[in-house]
C-alpha cells in the first residue's frame, strides 16, 4: 500500500465493481434503443457519466438535435464542474495541466467522494490509480450489457433493464429522506415531467428533462433556499 498508485486502485476497485452492474443495464438499455454493441462501447468509454449517459442514448435513439443533447448533459454533469473545483484545492504540486485534464475526466460521485476523504494532498498516481477500476468496470460492465441484450430473451433483458432506474432512485431517495426541501423539488421535477409527456407531447424527452430540471430547480432556489453557513 505504500504506492499511492496501488493504494487509488484498491480504493477505486469496490467502485468499479458497482460500476460493472450498473452499466450492465446501460448496455441492456441502448441496445434495446437500437445503438450498436460497438457505438454503445464506445460511449461508455469516452464518457464516464450514468445519468448522462442514460440521457444521451435516449436522444441518440429518437434522433435528438446537438443543442438538446447539449443541454441535457450540461445540466445533468454540471455537478462534475463542482466537485473539479472542490478537488483542485487537494491537489499537491505534481498535477501539470494535462495531468487535471485526463484526472477530470474520471471525476465521478463516488471518485470524489472517496478521494475528499483521503487526509493531505492527492497525488495523480493515487488519482489515476482509482479512476482506472472504475472506467474497466464502467466499460466492461457496458459491453456485458450489450452482448446480453442481443443474446437474452426479451423479457429478461426488460428485467434487467430496471437496474438503470434502480441506480436513479439511489441517488434521490437519501437525501429526499434527510431534507424535505430536496423531497419536494424532487416531486416538482417528476411533476413537471409529467405535464411535458401527457400535455405538451410535441417536446421531445431530451428537452423534457431539461425544462423539468431547470422548472424544478428554480422553484426550490426561490422557495427553499439553503442557508449559507457561517465561519466562525
Amino acid at each position: 500500500m505504500r504506492s499511492p498508485f496501488v493504494r487509488g486502485m484498491v480504493h477505486g476497485v469496490p467502485i468499479g465493481l458497482g460500476y460493472l452492474s450498473v452499466s450492465f443495464g446501460i448496455g441492456i438499455k441502448a441496445v434495446a434503443l437500437g445503438l450498436p454493441v460497438w457505438g454503445t462501447v464506445l460511449i461508455s468509454l469516452t464518457n464516464l457519466t450514468s445519468a448522462g449517459q442514460a440521457a444521451g442514448i435516449e436522444i441518440i435513439a429518437a434522433a435528438g438535435t446537438l443543442v438538446e443533447m447539449l443541454l441535457t448533459q450540461l445540466i445533468i454533469n454540471l455537478r462534475y464542474a463542482l466537485m473539479g473545483f472542490s478537488l483542485s484545492q487537494k491537489l499537491d504540486d505534481r498535477f501539470t495541466t494535462s495531468r487535471r485534464l485526463l484526472v477530470s475526466f474520471g471525476i465521478t460521485d463516488e471518485v470524489y467522494a472517496v478521494a475528499i476523504s483521503q487526509p493531505g494532498r492527492l497525488t495523480p498516481a493515487y488519482m489515476l490509480g482509482m479512476i482506472l477500476p472504475s472506467w474497466v468496470g464502467w466499460g466492461a460492465g457496458t459491453l456485458l450489457g450489450a452482448v446480453a441484450g442481443n443474446l437474452l430473451p426479451a423479457a429478461v433483458t426488460a428485467a434487467m433493464g430496471l437496474v438503470l432506474y434502480g441506480m436513479f432512485l439511489a441517488i434521490i431517495i437519501p437525501p429526499a429522506r434527510k431534507d424535505s426541501r430536496v423531497l419536494l423539488v424532487v416531486l416538482l421535477a417528476a411533476a413537471f415531467s409529467v405535464v411535458c409527456k401527457y400535455a405538451l407531447p410535441f417536446i421531445s424527452g431530451g428537452f423534457a428533462v431539461i425544462i423539468s430540471a431547470l422548472l424544478a430547480s428554480l422553484v426550490g432556489a426561490l422557495f427553499f433556499p439553503v442557508a449559507e453557513e457561517v465561519e466562525a
